[in-house]
Order: C-alpha cells, then structure tokens, then sequence
C-alpha cells in the first residue's frame, strides 16, 4: 500500500523517481507526485489517476531538474484521491516536503494544536500534520526536529523528507511499516521496496523502527532516536533483474504461475537432507515443542486460506488443537493464548498491519511465535521469536500465487517435522511424506503444461455473474481461495461454502446458469461431494469438478471436469490450488481486467 521512492546523487533525481514508482506500482495507488529541489526551492508536482498522466506531466521528470527529490505513489486513506491529497505533502512555509506511508492516528489532535498555532492545512491528510510539525520545530537543525516530531505523532509510518535549507540531504525514518536504503556510487536512495531501486543498486540497509537515516550524495548515517550513531549491515540482493519484469509474459501473474515450481522447489529442498526435514531457521527443541497445548493461527487474506488448510493437516498429523483466527479479529477477541501456546504468523510481506498488531498482541500474553514470511529482515521476521522464509522471491502482481504456494509447502514441512517430534506418525509415514513432498514441483509442472485445457474452461464461463465454490475438509479449505482469486481479480460476485453447509440456507441462491465448482480430491468424501452436486445441478447450476487423475468417476456426475495429479491427500491442495489461480486468470484476461493491479487493492496492506 503506497510507494515512497527517494534520490540523492550526481544524476537528475525526477526521471529515477518516476522508473522506482513504476516499479511499486504493483501495491496500488490512486495518485502519484514527485518533490525535488532545483536550486533555489522545493518544486512538488503531483497528479491523481496512473503514473503516466504524472510522467506526461513532467516530461519524464526532463522538465524538473536537480539532484535530490523523492517520489510517492498513494492509495487513498485520509481524504480521498485528489491532487491536494496527494503526496508528497509540503509544509507552510514552503521548507518541508514529506512522503509518508502508514498512518498518524493521533493526527487530528495534532492538526488541532497546530491550527491554534497559525499553521493553515490545504489536505486531508494526516501527512500534511508531519510536514507542519517538522516546519513548527525547526531552528536550523533538522533532527533534533525530526526527533520532536516523532515524539508527538502515533501510529505507523515510513517517512520521507527533504528540506530546502538542507538541499544536499534526505532525511527517512520508519516505525512499522517497510523501508529500505539503497547505496550507491555517489548516489543513495530510499524505497518501499527492493524492485524500486533493483536496477540502480544491490546494497541496501533495511531500516528498524524507530530509526533515522540521513542520506547524502556520498554518504549514509543511521541514528537511534537519542541521535547517537547506529552501525549498519549491509543486506546483498541477489535477485535476477527479471525476477521484478514480467520476462515476455503479458502479466505479472501470469509469470508468477508459471515461476510456481522453482518457487516451491527452492522453499523445500535446502529443507530435505538425507531423508530428514531440517529446519535450521527455528530454534525449537523437541521439548518445547512438547509443551505446546494449542497452535493459535493469525493471518489475513490469501495468507488466512493458508492457515485454513494448516488447521487440518497440524491435526491429522501432529495431533495438536489448532485455532485460525483473521488477524484483524484475533486481539479483539480477547484471545486466550500463553506460554503453552505456539502463535503461527503468516504473512507474505511480513509487513501486514493487522498481523504484526496480532503477532505484539500474542507476545505481550506470553506465547510462542514463530512466522513464515517471504521478506527478509521485515518487521514479523524481525518480532517473531523464530521466523521460517519461504524464499519465494519477489512477488509483483497483488493477487497471490507463487507466496500462497510457498507458505503452503512450509506449513507442510512444519506439520510433518512436528509430527515426527511428537512421535504421532510412524517412521515410514515420515518418509512417505519427504518422497511425496519431493515430487510436488514436477507435479505442479504437470499441471501447467495442460493449462490450455483452463484456459478453454475459462472461456465457456467468463462471462457468469454468479460462482459458488463448495469443498469439504481441505477441499472447502481450498474453495476460500480459489473463490478469492476470481473475485479479487475478475470482479465476478463469488463464495466458497463448506458443501455440507448448502442446505442450511446458501443452496436458495442457485439457479439456471449458476456456475459451480466442486472440489472433490478427498476419497472418504467423494460420495457425499457428489451427494451435493446432484442438489445443485437439480435447480439448474453448471458444475465444474476438480479432483485427482485417478478418480474419472467425477465425469458421470458434473459437466466438466478438470484433473491434478494422484499424491497424497494431505498435499493435494498444493496441486489443486493452480488450476483454481490459471481459471481465474483466464477469466479475468477475457473480461479484460487489469489483472496485475485490481481496482481498490494493494499488494501489502500496511495500515488497519
């Protein structure tokens, strides 16, 4: 959610500014602006709508000179999109221009007390209040000033600052929310995120809370908030530039589909050595891991579905109660967690808000918390007691797939490596699984070579207003997010019901024409899903059937049908998940969507 890009060098900062937000444009914005000092003072151009009408705005950035600016891309939160609102936010007196993602949530308290101090506001935005505190406390040195302005203000927050009376320097802060500083060769940036920067540089510090950089042309220097000097590592990208482009493909999720085996591969291989899951990343005993009464599971979103299907495998497998909270309710539930409880965080970016709020809340009542994020060095890697990375590498499109399949593949390894601890499957159930867990990326292959024969299903229903997914067990699970993906990204009205639920009220919505697609890949269940497909292909609903190659006799019961790979049952979602990802891309693609930015998302949602 928002893109903060900043420049300081020997080159032209607009035109830098303008090619790091394109690269961030993947979180989703509403509006884009750009301040740089040319000289003499601070010129801000800012625009609502895409990138480019900014780009034409600006020539570029040729038509806005000079050496140091910093850049944003906005999704609305305080005031709606508009040009006024749109950041960068500039003080008063004309000194201070500010990029901000988060949010101040003490901001109109502070508006207030400004105004009464002559300071007159021209936004909406609780980012105008940062600009006009850092105007009101400055008296020549700046971060003394910055300081006293993060004294005051509440909330979370990725800052960006220049100042015209020090036009050689960029002042970035972060408390909570994601950012990162770029070192270069008389040239340094600040960014959001590592695409935005990926082509200028490969040496990046990551910013803890709380902490202050000052960037200039040949130099940087982090601060605690004592201002006393903090020693930095640098932090090596060593991503392919092709990983952040779409490399040929017409979307970002498409190539992130297509990228799912290798992603899945390099999360679980490093992971299997000599017939044994060794997870080095935790620091878990075998006793500890006794002492666990309960696993609490907070996630949001896609990163939830995961937790869904989590519950089920840690409690056929390990033997361990598992609750699966939406982050974003579990601290308001009073949630009863402490140190016999093991809190599982899951989160692609490790920077979503609702879940690091969730993962504070769970430490502040004693339990045990371990993540499985993609980021390194992110704010729930760094707040979790143990962290596992799925290594999935960059991920550009908001709606997630190669994350989603990563964050699977580790909960499996993590359910089996438990399991086998706590002594609730046998040594050779053991090693079935590490065989099976070995063959999933050629499975998932498998699956993407036949993607033609989805992409024919997709254009017999592209055009339905109304889709049910139904499922039982880890098929309902999988229903969650394959209903997810089509409506996130083809705007098709779309639900998933656990199918033993239809009777109780949801099967009153089918009708002639309504399209429903039945997961079926659990054998104990097969007869009852088909039970249930018959009820609703009765009132007249087109059935789409999912399951396993070895079970053709889901042909006699519903319309069409669509086929993955035999396995064992308890990783079949990783293989069922990508027909359901390709169907709604596919579909989305004939309705001509924006596939890779859908209206009114954001890639990492950093704010409550």
């Amino acid at each position: 959610m928002c893109g903060i890009v900043g420049y300081v060098g020997d080159g032209q900062a607009a035109p830098v500014l303008l090619q790091g937000l394109e690269k961030l444009e993947y979180r989703g914005y509403d509006s884009a602006g750009v301040a740089v000092y040319d000289g003499t003072s601070l010129q801000v151009v800012k625009a609502k709508g895409r990138l480019k009408i900014l780009n034409d705005m600006i020539d570029g950035g040729k038509s806005l000179p000079g050496n140091i600016g910093i850049g944003h891309t906005r999704w609305a939160t305080h005031g709606a999109p508009s040009d006024v609102n749109s950041h960068p936010q500039v003080s008063g007196s004309g000194k201070f221009a500010v990029v901000h993602n988060g949010i101040i949530e003490n901001y109109l308290s502070l508006r207030e007390s400004l105004h009464r101090h002559g300071k007159a506001f021209v936004s909406e935005t609780d980012t105008e209040v940062v600009a006009q505190l850092l105007d009101y406390y400055y008296q020549g040195n700046i971060l003394e000033a910055m300081v006293k302005v993060l004294q005051k203000v509440e909330g979370s927050y990725a800052l960006g600052v220049i100042c015209a009376e020090r036009p050689d320097e960029i002042i970035a802060v972060r408390k909570d929310s994601p950012l990162i500083v770029g070192l270069g060769e008389h040239e340094n940036f600040i960014a959001s995120d590592v695409p935005a920067i990926l082509s200028k540089t490969r040496s990046i510090y990551r910013l803890n809370d709380n902490e202050i950089a000052v960037l200039k042309r040949d130099s940087v220097q982090v601060y605690n908030l004592d201002l006393e000097p903090v020693s930095k590592e640098k932090v090596h990208i060593d991503w392919d530039i092709s990983a952040a482009e779409k490399g040929g493909y017409e979307h970002f999720m498409a190539k992130e589909i297509m990228e799912q085996p290798k992603a899945v591969r390099d999360t679980i291989s490093p992971r299997l050595k000599d017939g044994r899951i060794v997870l080095d990343d935790i620091t878990l005993t075998k006793e500890e891991i006794e002492r666990f009464s309960k696993i609490s599971i907070v996630a949001c979103g896609s990163a939830y579905h995961v937790g869904v299907v989590a519950k089920y495998i840690f409690e056929k497998l390990a033997r361990i109660p598992v609750e699966v909270d939406v982050a974003s309710e579990f601290r308001y539930r009073e949630p009863v967690v402490n140190e016999q409880t093991l809190v599982l965080v899951i989160s692609q970016s490790g920077e979503t808000a609702d879940t690091l709020a969730a993962l504070r809340e769970a430490k502040r009542l004693g339990a045990r918390t371990l993540s499985i994020v993609n980021v390194v060095g992110s704010s729930i890697a760094n707040d979790s007691d143990d962290v596992i990375y799925t290594w999935a590498g960059p991920e550009i499109a908001v709606a997630t797939t190669k994350a989603y399949s990563t964050q699977l593949a580790v909960v499996y390894l993590l359910a089996v490596y438990f399991a086998e601890k706590l002594g609730t499957i046998s040594q050779e159930v053991y090693a079935s699984y590490i065989e099976e867990l070995k063959l999933l990326p050629e499975k998932i292959e498998k699956i993407l070579e036949n993607k033609e024969d989805i992409q024919y299903l997709a254009s017999k229903f592209f055009n339905v207003k109304d889709v049910f997914f139904i499922g039982r067990n880890l098929d309902y699970a999988m229903s969650l997010e394959g209903s997810l993906k089509l409506k996130e990204i083809s705007y098709i009205h779309s639900e998933a019901y656990a199918a033993g639920e239809l009777k109780h009220g949801t099967i009153s919505l089918i009708e002639d024409g309504t399209l429903v697609i039945a997961l079926a890949t659990q054998t104990k269940l097969f007869e009852k899903m088909m039970s249930n497909v018959k009820e609703v292909k009765a009132r007249g609903a087109m059935v789409l059937g999912l399951t396993s190659e070895d079970n053709r006799m889901i042909e006699k019961e519903t319309d069409y049908a669509l086929y993955v790979p035999s396995a064992d049952e308890m990783l079949l979602p990783s293989l069922a998940v990508v027909p359901l990802q390709l169907f709604s891309y596919y579909v989305s693609s004939m309705k001509g969507c924006d596939i890779d930015k859908p209206r009114n998302l954001a890639k990492s949602v950093t704010v409550e």
